[in-house]
C-alpha cells in the first residue's frame, strides 16, 4: 500500500489528508447520532404517564434527565405549559430548529470531502498523463517502460480519490437517513405532546 501511495505522486498527499479528515468526521458524527438515538415510542409512553400522574412538571423532569433531540424539544415545550398551548408549540418549533442544526452540523464538511477527493484524483490523472507524454517526447519512443511511471500516477490518484469519495458518500447517505428519521420522531412526538396538553386543558 505504501508503494502505491509513493507511486501515486504528489496529489496523493491531499487525497490522504481529505480521507483522514473524512474518517474523523465519520467517527464524530456516528457518536453524535448514536447518542441522539432513543426509543421514541417508549419515551412518549413515559411522558404520557408522567403527565397524568404528576403533570407537566414531572414530565419536564423526565425530559431533562433524558438525552436526545426528542427529549430536548419536549422539555422546551413542557417548561412553558403555564403560558398556554400556543407558547408550547412555538417553543417546540424553535427547539426543533436548533436540534436539527446540531444534527446536521459537520455534514457540509463530509460533503466537501466527497467533492474534493475525486477532484484531486482527476488532477493527479492529468498530471500523470502529462508526465507520460513528456517522457515520450524526451525519448522519442512509446515503450511501456517510458510511460509506466506517468500512467501509474494517473491511475493510482484516480482510484484512491474515488475510493475516498465513495467511503464519505456511503456514510453521508447513512447520516442523512438517520437525521431524517430523527426529524420524523421529533414531529410525531411534538404532535402527541400538544394533543395530550389540549386534552388536559379540556378536562
Amino acid at each position: 500500500m505504501l508503494k502505491y501511495y509513493v507511486d501515486g505522486g504528489v496529489f496523493m498527499h491531499p487525497i490522504l489528508v481529505i480521507t483522514i479528515f473524512a474518517i474523523m468526521m465519520i467517527v464524530v458524527k456516528s457518536v453524535q447520532l448514536l447518542r441522539a438515538s432513543q426509543n421514541t415510542k417508549k419515551f412518549m409512553v413515559r411522558i404520557q404517564e408522567a403527565l397524568k400522574e404528576g403533570g407537566a412538571e414531572k414530565a419536564a423532569e423526565i425530559c431533562a434527565s433524558t438525552r436526545g433531540p426528542v427529549a430536548s424539544i419536549m422539555h422546551a415545550g413542557l417548561i412553558r405549559v403555564d403560558r398556554g398551548v400556543e407558547a408550547v408549540e412555538k417553543a417546540i418549533v424553535n427547539a426543533a430548529s436548533t436540534e436539527l442544526a446540531l444534527l446536521e452540523r459537520g455534514l457540509v464538511w463530509l460533503s466537501t470531502a466527497i467533492g474534493l477527493a475525486p477532484m484531486f484524483g482527476f488532477t493527479g490523472t492529468v498530471s500523470g498523463m502529462m508526465s507520460a507524454f513528456e517522457e515520450i517526447a524526451k525519448a522519442n519512443d512509446i515503450s511501456p517502460s517510458i510511460v509506466a511511471t506517468g500512467i501509474a500516477e494517473a491511475l493510482l490518484t484516480t482510484i484512491f480519490g474515488l475510493i475516498s469519495a465513495m467511503i464519505a458518500q456511503f456514510f453521508f447517505a447513512i447520516f442523512t437517513a438517520k437525521i431524517q428519521a430523527l426529524v420524523v420522531d421529533m414531529e410525531e412526538a411534538s404532535v402527541q405532546l400538544v394533543e395530550s396538553l389540549i386534552e388536559q386543558e379540556r378536562k
